[in-house]
């Protein structure tokens, strides 16, 4: 009887750590579930790969500058998907962009629809910077209104500023019998524009994911929505812009 005791024990134990490692076992195979964590794809801000005009049914553009050096206009006009280009024609009283004529030249003769702009200096003399922009931004090459580009108060008073604006938009309508679109900052607006563009389109600036929207709730043409765009043809980075929920490239139509 004892020895059938101590057999008892012995197989006791030995079931009890039989039991012990098939739970060990089944511890270590044990497959754990994990949530699964969408993957985010990159926006067009955070990939230098991703183009906008890729991915939606916009009509889009860009704007140049000789900033932007020698362009290959065979390329931009016949292999991509851009419609319509704004050049930098003149800045201020007396400088002219040293590759304009050129420019313009060539992007007509790939298919653009071709529109000239501006920087407006505030404390320059106004008469002086209309002259300067007419003799370069010439109805016959226009296919697209003149565009104003207003990043800059000169140092201005507001109200000053906004008189000098004001009184150089009327020059210019009057010289063009059309009035230019707009082109500025959505910051730069919101602080200094309001309620002084009204019957103006807008190009606003806003290098964001999210369209931009304006303080007082206007109306924005057109949404310059990087300076940081890459094109075939374009050496280094280019400004790329998109119209704006109805709006069509027709509604710039220069009108000779």
């Amino acid at each position: 009887m004892i020895f059938a005791f101590l057999f008892s024990i012995v197989g006791s134990a030995e079931a009890q750590r039989r039991r012990t490692k098939r739970k060990a076992k089944a511890r270590t195979h044990r497959v754990v579930k994990r949530k699964r964590v969408p993957v985010r794809k990159p926006t067009i801000h955070e990939n230098p790969y991703m183009q906008c005009e890729d991915t939606c049914q916009h009509v889009h553009g860009i704007d140049l500058s000789h900033y932007q050096g020698e362009v290959f206009w065979e390329t931009v006009g016949d292999k991509t998907s851009m419609a319509y280009v704004y050049l930098k024609a003149t800045e201020g009283a007396d400088r002219i962009d040293a590759r304009y004529e050129h420019n313009i030249a060539m992007a007509h003769r790939h298919g653009l629809k071709v529109g000239s702009y501006h920087f407006f200096r505030p404390k320059s003399d106004l008469t002086l910077q209309l002259t300067n922009f007419t003799t370069q931004c010439l109805p016959g090459e226009q296919d697209l209104i003149p565009m104003l580009d207003v990043e800059s108060t000169g140092g201005l008073s507001e109200e000053q500023f906004c008189d000098s604006l004001t009184t150089f938009l009327g020059m210019l309508e009057e010289a063009y019998h059309q009035k230019p679109l707009i082109y500025t900052g959505r910051n730069f607006y919101n602080k200094y524009l309001q309620g002084q563009l009204d019957d103006y389109m807008l190009m606003i600036a806003m290098y964001t994911d999210e369209e931009p929207e304006l303080a007082d709730g206007r109306d924005i043409c057109l949404w310059q929505y990087t300076s940081r765009g890459t094109l075939n043809g374009v050496n280094g980075y280019v400004d790329k812009s998109r119209f704006m929920g109805q709006h069509e490239l027709r509604e710039l139509r220069f009108v000779r």
